[in-house]
């Protein structure tokens, strides 16, 4: 059996370690989720990795960090947050929020609201399988509406990004599904008949939740929606609309601009120079959140160039004995990857190997280790107040990750359900 250097591993792993214990413990002892920076806490982190790298100069290691912090996914994530940033300034601005919050407010119920968020946040991310283009679409709009329904704001934004991942865990188009199906060799229709089954307690659970919870809200009374209002709501409706077609997100979002643009033009509500403006000041809403971005991307590849991921894989499975330690194995070994690359298809590609050679050796059905593989992912993901999807919703709605992460029941749903199936199902049927 080979040693496993454990002193080395948990150095290597310890920038995340470091991470965690600023932005959590700080904020907690702090008692208020706004006195520890998330950017600064990712820095003080950032330093501490490149400081205890060794056996490369001080260049060398900035310019792998550099390359973690630039690598496509981590740039597709920042155009993401540009254009979300400049599309929901300008759509505000030209009063596509007041008109979309006035339009539901007078078509549901308020206390159907939760619910119907919920429902709308599953449909349109099982359509356009992104969690993040259906979290772009619909946080803006139900910002407003916690404010209109003197809601919780973090607790509206919760339902939506549960929703979002509920579609990036079971839609046919979404990475995450395409990763864990091929890296498992399995197909799309049968992982999605098994994760169906895994799934739909948790999203009934929820829906019922919110359903319950919306009884509380008390009734609002809603101006009426003229003519003027309901056009005014074209920005979000093309968005979703094009979302809904498949449109890659960034298309989608500049069709949204230039929709909101013209609209806003018609209906005076904003000029030729205010566009600018609205979009400019957007974008600067959104800087810290690319910084995050960035760092997060340049700490996570020294963590994995240190040996930090391969440790964590070694470690996980030294002691398997059986096809339960197995599916643990799977389990554990998604969930860490995903902690420490930030991204869960990234998670799934980076032990997608190791979990097939893992299923063909205990017996595992390939659509049973990619059906697990998946939901742990979105799971961790949802939860994590560094990923993309908690980032991108807090930056919209003005409000601290940590404030969502205890709202987020659908993701710690899935989380308990997957880890039940594997700990108390006496005998799996696939």
């Amino acid at each position: 059996m080979q040693k496993i250097d454990t002193r080395h591993g948990i150095l290597a792993l310890s920038p995340i370690i470091v991470l965690l214990t600023i932005y959590l413990t700080g904020s907690i002892i702090a008692g208020d989720f706004y006195r520890i920076p998330i950017a600064v806490a990712f820095m003080t982190a950032s330093i501490y990795a490149i400081a205890i790298t060794r056996g490369t100069t001080l260049d060398e290691r900035i310019d792998n960090f550099s390359r973690g912090a630039a690598n496509p996914r981590i740039m597709y994530m920042i155009w993401i947050f540009v254009l979300a940033g400049a599309f929901a300034a300008l759509a505000k601005a030209m009063g596509a929020v007041d008109a979309t919050v006035q339009l539901t407010l007078n078509l549901i119920p308020s206390n159907y609201l939760p619910a119907g968020i919920f429902i709308a946040a599953c449909f349109i991310s099982l359509s356009i399988g992104t969690s993040v283009g259906t979290i772009v679409a619909l946080t803006p709009v139900v910002t407003a509406l916690a404010t209109e329904m003197n809601c919780d704001t973090a607790w509206l934004v919760a339902i939506v990004v549960g929703g979002a991942f509920f579609g990036d865990n079971l839609s046919f188009i979404s990475d995450t599904t395409i990763a864990a199906t091929q890296t498992q060799g399995c197909s799309m229709r049968s992982k999605f008949r098994t994760n169906i089954k895994l799934v739909t307690p948790a999203a009934i659970t929820t829906l019922l939740l919110y359903a319950f919870c919306g009884n509380s809200i008390e009734h609002i009374d809603s101006t009426a929606v003229t003519m003027s209002d309901v056009l005014k709501c074209i920005p979000y409706l093309t968005v979703i609309v094009c979302a809904l077609a498949g449109m890659n997100v960034l298309a989608v979002l500049i069709t949204g601009i230039v929709i909101a643009g013209v609209m806003g033009l018609i209906f005076g509500t904003v000029d030729g120079i205010s566009i600018f403006t609205e979009m400019g000041s957007g974008i600067m809403g959104m800087t810290e959140l690319i910084i995050v971005t960035m760092l997060a991307g340049g700490l996570l590849e020294i963590v994995r160039i240190n040996g930090g991921i391969d440790y964590l894989i070694r470690i996980v499975t030294l002691r398997m004995r059986s096809r339960r330690a197995a599916e643990l194995a799977i389990t554990a070994l998604t969930a860490l990857a995903n902690i420490c690359t930030a991204n869960n298809t990234i998670a799934i590609l980076t032990v997608g190997d190791i979990s097939r050679d893992i299923s063909k050796k205990y017996g595992i059905q390939p659509r049973r280790a990619a059906s697990l593989m998946d939901t742990t992912s979105c799971f961790v993901q949802g939860v994590i107040p560094y990923g993309a999807q908690l980032l991108i919703a807090s930056g919209l709605a003005k409000v601290s990750p940590l404030e969502i992460i205890p709202n987020l029941y659908y993701p710690m749903l899935i989380g308990a359900i997957v880890l039940g199936s594997i700990l108390f199902k006496r005998k799996q049927r696939e």
